[in-house]
């Protein structure tokens, strides 16, 4: 595995309100504590905050960010105003503030959508800040990374010696001997204030998320209905020819979904089992092409499938479907939801395997009564 600093693409991302020294603070923390520089920024604010941030930190004379870099040397750092990014309500106003559960719920999907934006580049690394911005805006950051996050991305917030912690004219160490005023109008040197990163360690599910979720535009809401799903008993629909897994369509053709619903009449109804073939089986390919007639309203006439199978299903056959068909309930539900639907291969290896759902009858609905009798 990398470390972070091996990352040719290294984003600092972070939230804030009307105080954007959390920028200055945790650059500061990251790359003259820590040394691991970042490549670029990028700030997730509203109207005023983002106004606020090109004020203090990107101005051409006074610019804080500007400063900081000049101080500590440091290069080919981006961060412009184009890095500020301001969130819009559903109609695509940009919002001044954050107060109504309407401003909330835009500010989640927002904050969601950019995590994943910024997750999709493998060459990337994401030092994610929760200490500006509104207490909810930290949390969607932070919940947005549990989802998204990957091994390589960190989670953190600054901590700033006491004194100095929230005054507005106070940005980071600087290196030099420099006056500020505290809250009871004493003198400060900006030059003894400490900074430090507090990791905040999380659980990475991004690798049991669906693939709508991590290729498009995420919202808190799908998130949270993607949650729900993981932690729902699940349950099987069948509607004709098409396959529900805990209400999300499993994508499959017609005849993986009668390799499906074959399987539940072989293991689950019946109670038997699918064995791993050695030979070709007309036996199974028979049951199998009953099903198939039924769910697709074709005789078995001949056709290509019917042709496919004239000799008898064969254990490349059964292989093939049972990897089609695990790879779309994967893909639907993410690979931890989808465990309780894959055709599993039992028993022990290289003996007695055979191949068998974990579904109940109780879980299934939909199931067409007359294959039960076939």
């Amino acid at each position: 595995m990398k470390h972070p600093h091996q990352y040719p693409k290294r984003i600092l991302l972070a939230v804030s309100g009307m105080s954007p020294q959390i920028v200055t603070e945790t650059l500061y923390a990251l790359a003259i504590t820590q040394q691991e520089q970042p490549t670029e920024i990028h700030l997730i604010s509203t109207n005023t905050g983002k106004q606020k941030a090109e004020e203090q930190l990107l101005h051409d004379e006074n610019g804080q960010f500007h400063h900081l870099c000049r101080d500590y040397h440091l290069e080919g750092i981006r961060f412009n105003a184009d890095s500020i990014h301001v969130i819009p309500d559903k109609k695509g106003i940009l919002l001044d503030d954050i107060k109504t559960p309407e401003e909330n719920e835009a500010a989640a999907d927002f904050i969601t959508q950019k995590v994943n934006e910024f997750t999709r580049d493998e060459d990337s690394v994401l030092y994610v800040s929760i200490a500006g911005g509104r207490k909810t805006m930290g949390y969607y950051l932070g919940y947005a990374l549990s989802l998204y996050g990957r091994v390589q991305d960190s989670l953190s917030h600054v901590l700033v010696t006491e004194r100095y912690e929230s005054l507005a004219n106070f940005f980071y160490p600087t290196p030099y001997s420099h006056l500020i005023k505290d809250r009871d109008n004493q003198e400060l040197d900006a030059q003894s204030a400490q900074i430090m990163l507090a990791n905040i360690p999380f659980v990475r599910l991004r690798a049991g998320i669906p693939h709508f979720l991590l290729e498009g535009k995420a919202s808190f809401s799908d998130s949270i209905r993607f949650a729900r799903t993981v932690e729902s008993d699940p349950l099987l629909e069948i509607n004709g020819k098409s396959l529900f897994a805990n209400g999300v369509a499993v994508s499959l053709t017609e005849i993986n979904v009668a390799f499906y619903v074959w399987m539940i009449q072989q293991t689950v109804f019946k109670k038997g089992q699918v064995k791993r073939l050695t030979s070709a089986n007309t036996d199974y390919s028979n049951s199998y092409l009953s099903v198939y007639s039924r769910i697709t309203n074709e005789m078995k006439t001949k056709n290509k499938t019917t042709s496919a199978l004239v000799d008898g299903i064969t254990a490349e056959w059964i292989s093939d479907r049972r990897s089609d068909v695990n790879k779309a309930f994967k893909k639907a539900l993410g690979t931890n939801a989808a465990q309780a639907f894959l055709v599993q291969s039992m028993g022990e290896k290289n003996h007695h395997r055979h191949y068998s759902l974990t579904l109940t009858e109780q879980q299934i609905v939909g199931f067409p009564s007359a294959l039960t009798k076939l």
